[in-house]
Order: structure tokens, then C-alpha cells, then sequence
């Protein structure tokens, strides 16, 4: 999936916690709020016109590019990684008390907050060979309790590190020892205990492994494991577009693991150019299967974790025209529930595999004029005789109970309001917690019994206190959660609270120190809505320069994303890209964003699947009527100035947006877009396009590079040449389009750089400072009184094009 502003796409265990830093501010939607509103402009519903005051720092940091992307002044803390042990305690990696420098393991009490040592760095410091103790990537604690498996040297596959080395920590006589015995640094992926604690199993070389903690004996499952033969984890589409890394699941009784094996044989390569290693060019290839290729060929199997033969779940249709897309055990171990996605993504099957057989049957069919979103809400209910489903059947995303046999099927959650998410489920108390939205920008947590029909909207019970954005990973019997709140203006802060009151209990992160610094800023933020077309508003935010002039106009630079991957518009902690935003408007600008119908916001299917084989096209007609209905309503915005810049699919309507409405975009910067659709991956463009071969005029229509020859304005295009995801082949290709229409314009390309473009010392800073500059020279800075043009600009209606 093309990188996006940081929606839903976390994990569950750390989603409270990622994005506190870098990563949600700079990875540019791997991307993933007060003076005075407008009289014109409608108020955002449940929204306040001005961010809360917060006590000023006493020493205010400044705000420039090389203090906002250094380590220091504007880094969020935030909380390493954490665990709920059981109902009352957690467990979270800390420094070390004894060794500088190391990390250890500590298990606290939610309700008092007592401390006692679970792992310390002496114990995790291996013998001969090894420089001190190991660095904690991450961790997992035996279901018994008495071991704790190690992730460290952790290295990076694709998006994320999920390859490195593993060691167990026997509690009992405080034995260390490393998983796999391969001899090699970096090569296991995906460890994970048996439930009965007695074996680990892990991937290494494509292929399944299991070893005996008793005897350390290791069995391998699987054999034909090979670059483009893939057993118990994703490939590179399924990873990016489906979530899938970690492959595989022991059964219950850990007789048995299920598992994904992948075949991309047949999928043609892509290939990357690594000009800096070494003298000659290195060639990396891997299977990628664009837009109405062939994909790869997936299918379920089950092996006993002792060894021995492979039972191959018998799933009906063409294992490449259907996708694997999610698989679990029943609580009884003897059937395997699989979410079973057909290639148009119109149709989700929930198949139950008999585990002895391999033989299924179908139990429910989720389907959809548009696309069927899969997620992660399915849970059993009531011992396995039950299951929770996820459906926007009758127009919105709502959890049903459904009995096993699929026969009946009662809602939990009220019509009229989208479910982001299931949190937890405590079915001894009869409570269903999960996320959802007050108004499109938030996020806060509900909860509904499980028994009886489903409450009216308005008589859901809301736990989260007022305002922002609020994540949660929430503890066994839902007594305790790790709660994370920020809003626009407001960095995250991190606690324990109880509930259902949500009472805090503890505070683990505070950022006290750049929560004063941000309030010392003073940001001009306000969320409001556009009308576009009658009944229809789009959320937006808008900040604008200190002190203001209203008699005077201000060039406006809208942010954009606009894809049904993610949102930009919402009332949370944006980190760097939040304060490189209000950097800009110290130097003069109001920097805007807006949500255009398409966008995934908590607002109904309609409005998420109106741009269904048409993206591209609504989305930046929506983006640039609001751009004309904001120049009405609002008169110190400058006509003569307006830009536009975004990153992957924001890129890619930055491009849409300064080719289809030259009269409107004076400037564009588009970073790693997609300028044909037809280049990107088969999953994600299909999911939103169908396939070009049956969608041909969708595909040319919403393809930027159609309307290249249309430039009038100042573009920059920026790409990574190491983007594995957003291939630079379609910048190239761009290029080469403007070249032969005659059209000037700017480009950077970041040599072997990612989708994230931010490898490398001084890269991001490298990059925002050439945005900053581009920016002031096109696009200049300031205020301009209303009667007056800017020096040798033209009105929109006569620009030549080229400089």
C-alpha cells in the first residue's frame, strides 16, 4: 500500500505509541487545531475554534529547519516497547539502572504503579563474542511466564525491521541462549512461543522451523522455501497491501501450525538500481506484480509442529485470482477460519477449513458494488459457537454478532456511526470496546453490551475525555489500558488509565517539555468545513501566519493527500510536518489541507466509495472547488498564490491538481507520486480501479501523466531511486512526458533512497530546506495588500507555463 498519513495501518500492540516522533511527522503519509473563524466559513461540529492555551515555556526554542530536524528541541519521547503481562500488570523496556547505555525489562502494577525487575541488562549480556548486553527491539513473555524471547539486532525488510536474532532468557535458572543455531547474524523472522511454552517456532530462508526449548533440538517443517516460494510470511504485495508479515499460527493446543506459502514464480521482477555500494551498479530484483499483471498464487497449509506431512487447505477458484487476506484458529483447534478476498476485491468469503481434512466451507459472504475493506475486527465470541464481524452492509461500518454456522446475524453498534476499530472484548462483564469518532477528525473509545440489540447512536457510552485523538492498547479483562491522547496542537502524552471511568493511574510519557514549547508558538490553527456542492462539506484545517493581516492577502499552500488510503484532516499530534507547516507561516504563508470525498473518514461508504474506478478524478475536483469556495469566503488568501504539495498518492493529486486546474495551482511539489496508476501494484490500484484491462478510460482519467502536457505553473518532483514501493520508473516516465510537451520544471532524485526518503545523514533536512526553497522562489512569501499582484506574476488565466 502507497505510504499515507499514519491512519489505521499500526500495530496493535504499539499503535497507542507509534507516530509519536519522526515517523508520523516525516514519513510523508508513510507517509500515515486559534484566532478568529470566518463568519462564512461553517464550524466544524464538536470542534473548538481555537486550540487550549498551555503554560509557555520559559525559554522558547526556535523554530527553524535545522533545530526542527535535529535530535533535541522538537523530538516527541516516547515509550518503548510494551506489554500487558496479565489483567493488572504490564511490562515496558526501560534503561538500564546498573549498565549505562543498556536496557532493561520491568513489570509495574497498574493500579499502584509498584516496580519490580522482570529482565535485567546482566541478564541479557551474552558470554564470549558479543560487546555487552543485547539491544531490546522488541520482546515476548512465555504464556507460562517463565522465559522471555529477545528481538535485537534488528534489521530492516521493505517497511519494517522484522528480520534480526533471537534469545531466550530462561527466568527460572537465568539461562541465555540464542534461537535457531544458524551460526548467522540477522536471518530469523517471526519467533514466537507454543502455547504450552515448550517450543519456539521462526521463519529463516523463506522456510518454517520449530525447536524444542527442552532439548533445543530443531525440526524444519517446511523445504522448499525460495526467493519467489515463500512459506509463513508475505511476499512484497501482500506484506504492503495486506498486512501479512507474520505468516503463520499455532494451533491452540500447539499439535499444529497453519500457514501462508506464497508463489510469485510467475510474477515479473521489478528491478532497483543501487548506484553507491560499489563501483558497478548492483541490480536488486524482487517480484511485483503492477496493475493487471499476474500475482502471486497463495494458498493455506498445515503441518504438525513435530514434523511431517503437509495438509493443503482445498480453497476454491484460482489461487491468483483470490487472495488469503486473514487466518485463524477456532478456539477448538479444529477448523481454521480464512478471509478469503477475490482478485476484484468486490468479494470477502469467510471459509472454515476443517484442520484434518483441508476441506472448506463457506459460512458468510461480505460483498460490495465497490471493494470490500478486510480488517482485523474479526474475534471469537462465546468459546468459538460465535464470531464478531465487521460489515458496511447497510451503508455503514458497524460489528455484528454473527453464530458460527454464519445463519444469524445481530448488529452491536448503531447505524449512523463508522467502527475504526475493536479494541478489546470482555465478555465476562459483557462489553465490546472499540473506536470510533465523534466528529471525521478524531478518534475516542466506546463501548456496547454484547447481549441485547444494538443502542441508538446517541446512547453509546464514549470513555475518552473530549477533544483529539485517542489511541488505546487495552489489558486482559479491559480493567486497565495504555492510553495516548494528543490534538493538533498538542503532543501525545502517554498513561495507564482505568476503566470504564478513565481514570489515570499513571503517567509514562509526558512531553511536558514540548507540549510548553508548541504552546509557546502560538499556532493560528482552526478546523472547519467547505462546502463543495450543496450538501456536501469537506473537513479541513487551515494555519495561518501570527498576527495576521486581514486586509491584506496571504499565498496559500494546501497539503495534500486525497486517496481512499488515508486522511490528512484529523486533530492530532502531526509532529515535524505539523511544525515545518507553522514554520511556513512564520515565514508568511497559510498552509491548508482538506479531505475530499474517497478519503477513509468515519463519514459512511457513500462517501468513502463514491470515487470507486474514478480516483484521481472526483478527489481533485472536490480538493480544488473547496481551494475556489475558501478564495470566497476568506479574502486574505491570495488567487494570485496558491500552491500544492504532497507525498506518494499526495503526490500523485498534487500532479492532478497543477495539470487539470492551471488557472487555480500557481505551484506544485510532488514527492514520490504515482504518475500513471497503471504502475502501481495489483492489491491496491484494483482494490480502487479494477483492472486496467476492464477499466481502461478510469485508468487514463485518473492518471496525472494525461494531462502533463497542461503545465503552466512551477512543479517539483522529488523521488527516492531505492523506492521499492512508489516506483521512480514513474517519475521517469513523467519526465519523459513533459520533456517531449515542451514543459520547464524542477527535479530532485535522492539516490537509493526509499518511499520514506530519509536514509542517509542530512536527508530529510535536505529535503525540507529544498521544499522551503522552492517554495520562496515560486511561490514568495508575505503579505500582499488586496489591490496589488505579485511582482511579475501574471494572472492565473494568463500563465505561459515554463520559466
Amino acid at each position: 500500500m502507497r505510504a499515507r498519513p499514519p491512519t489505521r495501518f499500526l500495530g496493535h500492540l504499539l499503535r497507542p505509541l507509534l507516530g509519536l516522533g519522526l515517523a508520523a511527522a516525516g514519513l510523508a503519509g508513510m507517509v500515515r487545531a486559534a484566532p478568529p473563524a470566518q463568519a462564512t466559513a461553517p464550524p466544524h461540529p464538536a470542534a473548538p475554534a481555537r486550540a487550549a492555551a498551555l503554560p509557555q515555556a520559559d525559554a522558547p526554542a526556535p523554530l527553524d529547519l535545522d533545530t526542527l530536524f535535529a535530535r533535541g528541541a522538537w523530538d516527541a519521547d516516547s515509550l518503548g516497547p510494551f506489554r500487558w503481562l496479565n489483567e493488572h500488570s504490564y511490562a515496558r523496556v526501560e534503561p538500564s539502572r546498573t549498565i549505562a547505555g543498556a536496557q532493561e525489562v520491568a513489570r509495574y502494577d497498574a493500579a499502584t504503579g509498584a516496580r519490580t525487575l522482570l529482565v535485567s541488562a546482566e541478564q541479557i549480556t551474552p558470554g564470549v563474542g558479543h560487546r555487552g548486553p543485547l539491544r531490546i527491539d522488541d520482546y515476548a513473555v512465555s504464556p507460562d511466564g517463565d522465559a522471555v524471547l529477545v528481538y535485537t539486532n534488528a534489521r530492516r525488510v521493505w517497511r519494517r525491521r522484522t528480520r534480526g536474532d533471537y534469545w531466550l532468557l530462561d527466568l527460572r535458572d537465568g539461562r541465555l541462549r540464542q534461537i535457531g543455531g544458524t551460526g548467522r547474524e540477522a536471518v530469523l523472522q517471526f519467533a514466537k512461543f507454543s502455547p504450552d511454552s515448550t517450543r519456539v517456532a521462526f521463519v529463516l530462508d523463506h522456510d518454517l522451523f520449530v525447536q524444542d526449548l527442552r532439548t533445543d533440538t530443531i525440526t524444519r517443517l517446511t523445504t522448499d522455501g525460495s526467493p519467489t516460494l515463500v512459506n509463513a510470511t508475505g511476499d512484497w504485495v501482500y506484506e504492503e497491501e495486506l498486512g501479512l508479515r507474520d505468516g503463520y499460527r499455532w494451533s491452540p493446543d500447539g499439535k499444529a501450525i497453519a500457514f501462508w506459502q506464497i508463489d510469485d514464480e510467475l510474477v515479473r521482477e521489478f528491478v532497483l538500481v543501487d548506484y553507491l555500494s560499489e563501483l558497478y551498479p548492483i541490480l536488486k530484483r524482487f517480484p511485483y506484480p503492477k496493475a493487471g499483471e499476474i500475482n502471486p498464487a497463495a494458498r493455506v497449509g498445515i503441518v504438525p509442529a513435530g514434523g511431517g506431512e503437509i495438509r493443503w487447505v482445498a480453497l476454491p477458484g484460482s489461487p491468483r485470482d483470490n487472495y488469503v487476506a486473514r487466518m485463524q484458529w477456532a478456539p477448538d483447534g479444529r477448523q481454521l477460519a480464512i478471509q478469503y478476498l477475490n482478485r476484484r476485491q468486490d468479494l470477502n468469503r469467510l471459509l472454515l477449513a476443517d484442520a484434518r481434512t483441508g476441506k472448506v466451507r463457506a459460512v458468510l459472504r461480505e460483498t460490495d458494488e465497490a471493494w470490500v475493506d478486510v480488517g482485523d475486527d474479526f474475534r471469537w465470541l462465546d468459546g468459538g459457537r460465535a464470531f464478531l464481524w465487521s460489515s458496511e452492509r447497510d451503508g455503514w461500518r458497524r460489528l455484528y454478532r454473527v453464530s458460527r454456522d454464519g445463519t444469524s446475524l445481530r448488529p452491536l453498534t448503531p447505524a449512523g456511526m463508522d467502527v475504526l476499530g475493536v479494541e478489546a472484548l470482555d465478555e465476562a462483564r459483557g462489553w465490546l470496546y472499540f473506536a470510533a469518532a465523534p466528529n471525521p477528525t478524531q478518534r475516542h473509545l466506546y463501548r456496547v453490551p454484547l447481549a441485547g440489540p444494538a443502542p441508538a447512536a446517541a446512547a453509546v457510552e464514549r470513555l475518552s475525555p473530549d477533544g483529539g485523538w485517542h489511541t488505546y492498547s487495552i489489558a486482559p479483562g479491559a480493567g486497565y489500558a495504555l492510553h495516548t491522547a494528543s490534538a493538533f496542537v498538542r503532543p501525545p502524552r502517554v498513561e495507564i488509565v482505568e476503566l470504564p471511568a478513565h481514570e489515570v493511574r499513571q503517567t509514562l510519557v509526558d512531553n511536558a517539555r514540548l507540549r510548553e514549547r508548541v504552546a509557546a508558538l502560538a499556532i493560528d490553527a482552526e478546523f472547519f468545513r467547505v462546502e463543495v456542492e450543496p450538501g456536501v462539506q469537506l473537513d479541513a484545517w487551515m494555519i495561518r501566519p501570527p498576527e495576521l493581516d486581514p486586509r491584506a492577502r496571504y499565498p496559500l499552500l494546501v497539503y495534500v493527500y486525497g486517496e481512499p488510503a488515508g486522511q490528512t484532516v484529523l486533530d492530532r499530534w502531526g509532529g515535524r510536518r505539523t511544525l515545518w507547516h507553522e514554520l511556513l507561516a512564520r515565514q508568511g504563508y497559510i498552509v491548508a489541507s482538506i479531505d475530499n470525498r474517497g478519503t477513509p473518514a468515519p463519514r459512511g461508504r457513500a462517501w468513502r466509495k463514491v470515487i470507486y474506478g474514478e480516483v484521481g478524478t472526483l478527489a481533485s475536483a472536490d480538493q480544488a472547488a473547496a481551494v475556489r469556495r475558501i478564495l470566497e469566503q476568506r479574502p486574505y488568501v491570495d488567487p494570485d498564490r496558491i500552491g500544492v504539495w504532497g507525498w506518494s498518492g499526495g503526490g500523485s493529486m498534487t500532479l492532478n491538481a497543477l495539470f487539470r486546474y492551471p488557472e487555480l495551482y500557481r505551484v506544485g511539489m510532488a514527492v514520490a507520486p504515482v504518475p500513471d496508476q497503471r504502475y502501481y501494484d495489483t492489491i491496491y490500484q484494483e482494490r480502487y480501479m479494477g483492472r486496467p484491462q476492464d477499466n481502461p478510460e478510469g485508468y487514463r482519467r485518473g492518471s496525472p501523466i494525461t494531462y502533463a502536457s497542461a503545465l503552466r505553473g512551477e512543479l517539483l518532483l522529488v523521488h527516492g531511486t531505492g523506492d521499492d514501493n512508489v516506483h521512480y520508473q514513474g517519475t521517469a516516465a513523467l519526465v519523459d512526458r513533459l520533456v517531449a510537451a515542451g514543459k520547464q520544471f524542477a527535479m530532485m532524485a535522492y539516490p537509493n533512497r526509499t518511499h520514506a526518503i530519509a536514509e542517509g545523514a542530512g536527508t530529510r533536512r535536505h529535503l525540507y530546506g529544498l521544499l522551503t526553497r522552492f517554495l520562496h522562489e515560486h511561490l514568495p512569501a508575505g503579505p500582499r495588500r488586496a489591490d496589488t499582484t505579485a511582482a511579475g506574476a501574471s494572472s492565473p488565466g494568463d500563465r505561459s507555463g515554463g520559466r
